[in-house]
This record gives C-alpha cells, structure tokens and sequence, in this order.
C-alpha cells in the first residue's frame, strides 16, 4: 500500500495527430516505462488517465512548450492533475546523442521530472493568451507592412523613380505616389497593385490596434498597464506587450530575475582568475525585450514630463508617478554617462531597456492584482 502511493511523473511529447507517452515511479533507480503513442482527442487523454490512475498513485504530467499550445495543459488541469510545461531549450541534453525520437522525448522528460532536472515555465491564462495573441497579431502586421513598403520602394527604385522630399509616408509623399507614372502599362499596374498592398496592410494594422485598445480595458490587467505607462517610452500598445508576455512581474522575487528572464543581462565565460563577458543573453521573451529597447531610446534626451506623459501620470497615485521621475533621472544620467565613455548606442540602450525593467517590477508591485 505504501509502494502504491509513490508518485508517477509522465513524460508526453506531444505533436499535432499524436503523443508519445512514458512514465517513471519515483523511486530511483527504476526503469522509465514507455506507453508508446496515443492520439490527441480528448477520449485518448482520458482513457490514458484512466490506465495511470489504476495504478494507484498521484501523476504528475510534463510537456515541452511548443507549437499545439496549452490546450493540454489546461484540460489536465480541469481534471485536478498536476502538470507542467517546460522550454526545450532548458532541458538537459548529452552532447553526444544523436539519436532523436519521440519516444526517447517522452522517456527523457519523464525521467528529468523524477530527478528535479526540469523547471517549469510560465502558462498564462485563457484570457491573458487572447491579449497576446492579439498584441502579436498586431506586431506581424507591423512587419508586413513594413516588407511591403520596402517591395514598393525597391520597384520604384529598379525605375529609377525618386523622392525628392525629406521623409516618406507623409502626407506629402502619398500625394507624390498618386502622381506617379512608370514607363510602360504592365510596370504601371504593378506599381498601382504595391500602392494598394500598403493601403490594405495599413488598414489591417489599424484594425488590430483598435481592436487590441478596446479588449484591453477589460482585462484584469489593466491597471497594471495604466501603471506600466508612467514610465516614459511606455505607451499604452508597449505596456500592452510587457504585460500580455509576462504576465505577473510580480512572480520574479528581484528585479534581476526579470532581467535574466528577458536575456537583457550580460553572457559570461569565467574561469579561474580571468572574467569574461559579453553581450547580452537574449534568451526569454523576444517580444518583451523588443518592446523595452525601442522604449529606451527616449531616455536619450532630457528629462522632462512631456504633455502627453502628464496626462498620463494624472490618473496614477503619487508613489507611481515619484517611481517615475526617479526612473527618468537616474535613465537619462545614465545615457549621457555611457556615451561620454564612448559606447556604442545600442549598448547603450539596451543598458538602459534592462535598468526599465527594473522600475517596471518596482510599478507593479504597487498595483493590487485583480483576481
């Protein structure tokens, strides 16, 4: 009876039309158990709980994050099962195999789990994954049209067709575009159709911004977006991304576990007596850490509260907004004392995206989390 309860850890590496299943009991030294592969409808899961559950003992369930999602994590997790998803690129692996099979995945993470080699990673909500989906929506529709501007500018390159205005996309610029005229008929309906393509990913842009504007005032979040804002280079669509991506700063116990956590801290290669770093890890989110160096760079001028930060730290208590000016001092120093040393500005900046985060965690755990 004793032996019964020991806890079985199930190691499932899960693809698109089936799951590779293994399981490890907890005592060590015991042979991994391969179950072999099961689909993934939900009669499959359930019939495979069914078969664990027989066997007497707690399950605890681990998968790699990856493209199918967190569907099975929280169908596990309705049914009152433990189970943690984990990064592949943080599973330990021997240099020398190179033999890779969904079956050795699932023995592997069984076997991983039962000896604590594993560290789960964050799983955001159902409604917290609808914000990101729609903030990274948003953040592919950016990049194409930013490719389509580009196709548009190289045709009208390869014609030898210049603007001689200061900017492009300006009002004035458009109105050049419309007067255009290429050499020949067929380059002239080509040039009309990369016109059009601009226009409608545009317009796409600004649907998904409007749309992602409105969701967000619903969500529990919010309030810690508004916060989020005080800090300048932090607008509402920024604060949206930091958020939606991490989730509850408050889950990292020191500023510098948001830092490593978002690859803004420098790599190292020590040994012995001789220190060696270089740049930064970039490992985490990509998505947060893009949204906080394009932030930075506003901390290259002065500080001053501008029009529109004051409109925005009105609506926040008086701890936020004095977060925020000491954010700006200390940033804005910081800037101009990295440059007089002769640094480049990207490292710059990117110094100053990871000392953001930090007041960023400082931000939000004043702010009370709606459950």
């Amino acid at each position: 009876m004793e032996e019964s309860s020991k806890t079985l850890y199930v190691g499932l590496d899960v693809h698109k039309e089936s799951i590779a299943v293994a399981y490890a009991p907890e005592e060590r030294g015991t042979e991994v158990v391969s179950l072999g592969a099961i689909g993934t409808r939900q009669c499959d899961i359930d019939k495979l709980i069914r078969k664990l559950q027989a066997k007497g003992a707690p399950l605890v369930f681990v998968y790699e994050a990856g493209p199918c999602g967190y569907w099975l994590y929280r169908y596990l997790r309705r049914k009152d099962l433990r189970c943690h998803v984990v990064a592949p690129s943080l599973i330990p692996r021997k240099p020398g195999d190179r033999v890779k099979t969904d079956r050795r995945d699932a023995v592997l993470l069984a076997r991983l789990m039962r000896s604590g080699d594993l560290t789960s990673i964050y799983v955001p909500t159902l409604e917290d994954e609808a914000i990101r989906d729609l903030s990274r929506g948003r953040e592919d529709a950016m990049r194409d049209l930013k490719a389509t501007k580009y196709r548009l500018k190289a045709f009208l390159l390869r014609q030898d067709i210049r603007y001689e205005g200061r900017a492009t996309w300006t009002a004035a610029h458009l109105r050049w575009l419309s007067e255009v005229v290429c050499p020949t008929p067929a380059q002239q309906i080509v040039f009309q159709e990369y016109v059009r393509a601009v226009t409608e990913q545009q317009e796409r842009v600004q649907r998904l911004e409007t749309e992602l504007h409105e969701h967000v005032k619903t969500w529990r979040r919010f309030p810690v977006v508004e916060a989020i804002q005080a800090l300048r280079g932090v607008e509402l669509t920024g604060a949206v991304i930091l958020i939606a991506e991490l989730g509850d700063l408050t889950r990292f116990d020191t500023p510098r576990q948001l830092m490593s956590y978002l690859g803004l801290t420098p790599s190292e290669y020590s040994s012995g007596e001789r220190r060696r770093q270089g740049g930064i890890t970039k490992a985490g989110n990509t998505h947060a850490r893009r949204a906080l160096v394009e932030g930075a760079w506003a901390y290259r001028y002065p500080a001053k509260v501008s029009r529109h930060l004051q409109l925005r730290l009105e609506k926040l208590p008086a701890e936020i907004q004095a977060i925020s000016w000491k954010a700006q001092l200390r940033l804005c120093k910081r800037y101009r004392q990295l440059t007089a040393r002769g640094k480049h500005a990207n490292q710059v900046v990117v110094a100053i995206a990871r000392e953001m985060a930090a007041f960023a965690w400082a931000i939000a755990r004043t702010v009370p989390l709606t459950p």
